[in-house]
């Protein structure tokens, strides 16, 4: 069985900065690529980074420059630095990693979420 559980969220002032982790466990032969989403309350679910396994990342247009996501495939983690946050990053932050389990499965996990609140 797989698992994945964030880490690091928190309350914040504008400005400041946190560092969220993923972090896999289980049955796990591979992971690929892993991605960040939020959703803040009453909008839809946006990405917000995503990382490959050879390291190649993509960013959301709003945390381009902010946000750096990195991963350690040893560890089997995968963490989002986030600085000079902004009122308007408050969300839950989940993760998401297509997994390849010792069984030969591949899918999608998700973990639960972790609060990230920036106040003004």
């Amino acid at each position: 069985q797989v698992r994945l559980e964030e880490s690091g969220g928190g309350l914040v002032q504008a400005g400041g900065s946190l560092r969220l982790s993923c972090a896999a466990s289980g049955s796990i032969s591979r992971i690929d690529a892993t991605t960040w989403y939020r959703q803040a309350p009453g909008k839809p679910r946006e990405l917000v980074a995503t990382i490959t396994r050879g390291g190649t990342t993509n960013y959301a247009d709003s945390v381009k420059g902010r946000f750096t996501i990195s991963r350690d495939n040893a560890k089997n983690t995968v963490s989002l630095q986030m600085n000079s946050l902004k009122p308007g990053d408050t969300a839950v932050y989940y993760c998401n990693s297509r997994i390849m389990t010792m069984n030969f499965v591949d899918d999608d996990y998700w973990g639960r979420g972790t609060q990230v609140t920036v106040s003004s």
